[in-house]
């Protein structure tokens, strides 16, 4: 059996919207419940985490969406949860009492069908102990047509400065892969007030039975995570942190990390923390490997925090648009 972790190396602390991480590592909404889906393993420990993002959470209870709703792909999963949760009532009043703040930082993921709800959410989150909180902006927008807000700019602007009204806690938003420029995107969110990005959220797809012809997911379509999309996400990355670097906002990289090296490649394309996800279902123990890896490279290259990374792609590199 696998010892409990004392936690991270001391030299991995990294400031992320004006908290203190023990580690870069930011575990993902979604894919340790409410901060205690992996508890229950033995030598699991959440001190290996920097932050944990607790499972998306709305104004009032919802049943989420009918099975299936999770299956592998190649190189990936796909899923299609729906926002299943007890609501932001509950979420506060009985399953954040549970958390162990001492452990790491926890971070709520604000969810919502209009703007209004996503001020509600956030404002309730606000008079919590919750350490700040992510803005998922790919919900859709039930006042304009199932529109996600996430991939309209504009729209993304309007509940970021909706929920900086209703709080002074550090705000993360939560960008879509699925919008023509996300380095607009960005730049309209950082105007309305988020102290900070995670780049990016799932890749919309879909897996067809070639046996029945049907869709396996029982929502259709889903988001696709894991090691497939990580050249996407650096990509994104790379082009948010154009815009969000000399802003000084710091960026929550995401999208297939599952070793020190991805993580490395995430913090050289511009992130300041590096979100582990899908990489947790079949290794539960992946932020200790990936701490362990990145506090070597740190010690054989001379650097003394994961900082002196964060944007340190050559500056020859380059994007170009390909062609022929």
């Amino acid at each position: 059996m696998a010892e409990a972790s004392p936690g991270p190396d001391p030299s991995l602390a990294v400031e992320f919207c004006g908290l203190s991480l023990a580690s870069p590592i930011v575990l993902l909404s979604g894919c340790v419940g409410f901060g205690e889906e992996y508890t229950r393993v033995e030598g699991f420990s959440n001190r290996d985490a920097g932050a944990i993002v607790l499972k998306g959470t709305t104004a009032k209870p919802r049943l989420g969406n009918p099975p299936p709703r999770v299956t592998e792909t190649p190189w990936g999963m796909i899923n299609a949860i729906g926002l299943q949760n007890p609501g932001v009532e509950h979420v506060v009043s009985a399953i954040l009492p549970t958390l162990d703040f001492a452990e790491t930082r926890f971070i709520a993921n604000v969810c919502g069908s209009t703007i209004d709800e996503y001020a509600e959410v956030t404002r309730r989150f606000d008079d919590s102990p919750i350490d700040a909180m992510e803005i998922n902006i790919s919900c859709p927008n039930v006042r304009e047509g199932g529109v996600q807000f996430g991939n309209y700019p504009e729209m993304s602007a309007r509940v970021v400065a909706a929920c900086r009204k209703a709080t002074r806690k550090p705000l993360i938003t939560k960008l879509s892969p699925n919008q023509t420029d996300i380095r607009e995107n960005a730049r309209l969110c950082i105007e309305a007030g988020s102290d900070g990005l995670a780049v990016i959220n799932t890749i919309s797809g879909m897996v067809i039975d070639p046996n029945t012809r049907r869709a396996v997911i029982g929502n259709v379509q889903g988001g696709v995570s894991g090691p497939a999309i990580k050249p996407i996400a650096l990509l994104m990355v790379k082009k948010v942190y154009e815009v969000a670097g000399p802003a000084r906002v710091p960026i929550i990289g995401q999208g297939g990390i599952a070793s020190a090296g991805d993580a490395i490649e995430f913090l050289a394309a511009g992130a300041t923390a590096v979100g582990i996800g899908t990489a947790l279902f079949y290794d539960p123990f992946v932020c200790r490997k990936v701490n362990a890896g990145l506090a070597a490279y740190l010690r054989d290259n001379g650097m003394r925090k994961p900082g002196e990374l964060t944007g340190s792609l050559s500056a020859a590199a380059t994007l170009d648009c390909g062609g022929g």
